[in-house]
Formats: C-alpha cells, structure tokens, sequence
C-alpha cells in the first residue's frame, strides 16, 4: 500500500526527473529519518532507485519493463533465470533474475518466454562442462604452451556464454574491477568459496598465493578477494615488478607477448616452501601469467608437490584473449 508520503515522492522525482535526498526533504518537510524510512520502502518495491553514492546521491523513477500476459515464463524456467541471471544496465543498475532477464529482453525487443527457453538451453550447453562447480581448463594447456607448469588448472565459469553474453560472475569481475567495488568483491567471494574449499581439500592444499595486479587502483579486487577469504593456509608472496612501462596482459594479443610479460614480470618475493600450492587469479584468458608463475615456484623450488591454477573466470575456446578484465 502505498501511503501519501510516498505518492509525494513518486510525484516530485517525475515533475524533477532526478532528485537529491536534501530536494525531497525540504519539500516533504518531514525529518530525514522519516524521509529514508519512506525510500528504502520505495526502493525495494522497485518504483524508485538510487545512484551515486554519499555524498553525491540522486533518486529517479525505476523503469517498468513491458511483459504481455503470453510472454509469462514456465515457473522451472524462471528458477533457472532467477539463480544465473545478472545484468549490468548502462545506468549502473544491478538487476538480478528475471528482473534483469525480462530487461534484456525488452531493450532487445525479444519475446520473453521464447527467448528464455532458448537462455536456459544454452546455459546447459556450457554448465555441461562444470563439475563440482567448477570448469577444468587442464587439457587446454597441452594446446597453448611447450612448458606446462600447472599441474591442474580451473575456472569457476566462463566469462561470457554465446549471444546472451557476460555469465553473472563475468559481469559482477569486469564491474567490480572497474568501479572498485568492495560489494561486488565479497559477492564474487561468497560464490568462490565452497569450490575453493573442495579444491583445498581433494588436492591437500597447504599453500595459497594471489596473481597480483597490474594496475594500480585504490581498491584492487586480488587483495579484497584474499581479505575476504581469509583462507586459514600458508600465504606464498608474489609481486609484480615495476617495469618503466606497465604493460597490462590485456593489452597483448599475441600469446608469445603474454608469455614474456608474465615471465618477466611476476616473481615469489617469499623464503617458504609447501608441498601443494592453490594459485588464484581473477579471469584465464592466455593463461600464460598463471602458467608462467607456476613454472617460477616450481623450478624455485617453493614446491615440493603439485601447483594447482583456479581463476574466477575463463574463456571458452581455447585461450581466447579476455581483455576487458
């Protein structure tokens, strides 16, 4: 039910377009916490959402996304969407599920129902591949490099899946690295969790080491990812050198630059040793940093036993550049 304060706020943020909390309370005249009371109602039931952040916030009418009644999806199907779905709008909104499914289908022009059938045919296409929920990308590395130093290699899901595009840790890595999200960074923590702890325990994991970052960036998504984890393992330290020009992986297409870039770059800045190690790294595109590290600790010694490669995300033919992350 919505009360007459409400419909006030609907009311001026359509006469307005766009509103700031300090605009809706001076009209209102109510008391700032009467005013977020009033709000958060309206947020969660959808008719309103917020952008920006404090202390630059704004307030604006949520779009309603148009469904025909025939369009209305078989409730297995619906579960399925609700579980995998996530979109990034050009607006910053995160929209979850159907909710963020029937958006892409509406900004599409896509029939609903149809479209979502065919969504859930292909996201079986490529969850064929998972076991224990997770992806292994092992064979693929007899293919890409003459000296293989990962002795197993997964990924948590593939980047982006055909025509319907980012998978929903695809979308929650590329915004969370790019907007610095520690939000984001806890929910792609929360999903890696449980596959991390089987891995730790199938292979006898001791050791732990992160791939660090190229860029720097005040909140960087390796360290986040760690300090969310919070993995009760040995830690191994790698560092990335500061060379006099920083060359990001993404920025090389070439494999054989991938491979020079991560052998010169990446180094175990660390005296410990451990019989099995877990690297992690965020996205596999070449593999070759991840790779290209675990030949480093083998032949350095750091470990006696088997070097196990995991990434959040991976590509699905082959080695394929991934070059938004």
């Amino acid at each position: 039910m919505t009360t007459d304060t409400a419909e006030k706020i609907i009311e001026y943020i359509k006469s307005k377009q766009q509103v700031t909390p300090n605009e809706l309370t001076n009209y209102l005249g109510i008391s700032r916490q009467a005013f977020y009371k009033q709000i958060t109602k309206l947020i969660k039931d959808g008719s309103v959402y917020k952008t920006g952040r404090p202390p630059k916030v704004f307030y604006l009418i949520k779009e309603k996304n148009v469904i025909k009644n025939d369009e209305i999806i078989k409730s297995g199907l619906r579960k399925i969407i609700d579980k995998n779905y996530l979109i990034i709008t050009p607006a910053g909104e995160m929209k979850n599920g159907i909710d963020g499914f029937s958006y892409w289908c509406y900004r599409n022009n896509l029939p609903l129902g149809k479209t979502a059938e065919e969504y859930v045919k292909t996201l079986a296409k490529y969850d064929a591949w998972k076991k224990d929920e997770m992806i292994d990308g092992t064979q693929k590395l007899k293919g890409s490099f003459e000296e293989i130093g990962l002795d197993k290699m997964f990924y948590l899901d593939f980047y982006a899946i055909e025509r319907f595009g980012k998978t929903r840790l695809g979308q929650l890595l590329l915004y969370a690295k790019q907007s610095q999200d520690k939000k984001m960074i806890r929910k792609i923590s929360d999903e890696a969790r449980s596959p991390i702890l089987k891995l730790i325990k199938k292979y006898q994991i001791d050791a732990v080491a992160f791939i660090p970052p190229t860029v720097k960036r005040e909140v960087q998504l390796m360290k986040e990812l760690k300090n969310s984890l919070a993995l009760s393992l040995l830690e191994i330290n790698l560092v990335k050198a500061r060379t006099e020009v920083i060359v990001p992986q993404k920025t090389l297409s070439k494999l054989e630059d991938r491979i020079e870039n991560a052998r010169k770059s990446i180094f175990v800045n660390d005296k410990k040793t451990c019989k099995n190690i877990l690297l992690i790294d965020d996205a596999v595109g070449s593999g070759a940093t991840l790779n290209e590290t675990a030949l480093q600790i083998k032949k350095m010694k750091f470990c006696s036993g088997k070097v196990i490669g995991l990434a959040i995300t991976g590509s699905f033919k082959g080695f394929d550049v991934i070059s938004e992350v």
